[in-house]
């Protein structure tokens, strides 16, 4: 694992403090990942939908109802995950 040294401004620095504080986590530095692991996840899904958006723009029209779109995009979301 590579080290890192970062700055923080007092407010954050609280916040994690009292993350480890309430054993939530075992260290600033997991906090750190996880939050880094939550933010990556959440820009795959806006990549995902971003290119399902993209795609739907040049096919047209779809037959599905919504209910049928909603499950077909959730399916392709879980497989991605």
């Amino acid at each position: 694992m590579t080290r890192q040294s970062i700055s923080l401004t007092k407010p954050n620095d609280e916040w994690l403090r009292m993350q480890v504080e309430n054993n939530e986590y075992f260290s600033k530095s997991e906090v750190v990942n996880d939050l880094i692991r939550q933010a990556r996840k959440h820009q795959a899904h806006a990549d995902f939908i971003r290119a399902k958006l993209s795609k739907s723009e040049t096919t047209g029209f779809t037959n599905l109802t919504q209910e049928e779109i909603l499950q077909q995009s959730k399916s392709s979301l879980n497989e991605k995950i």
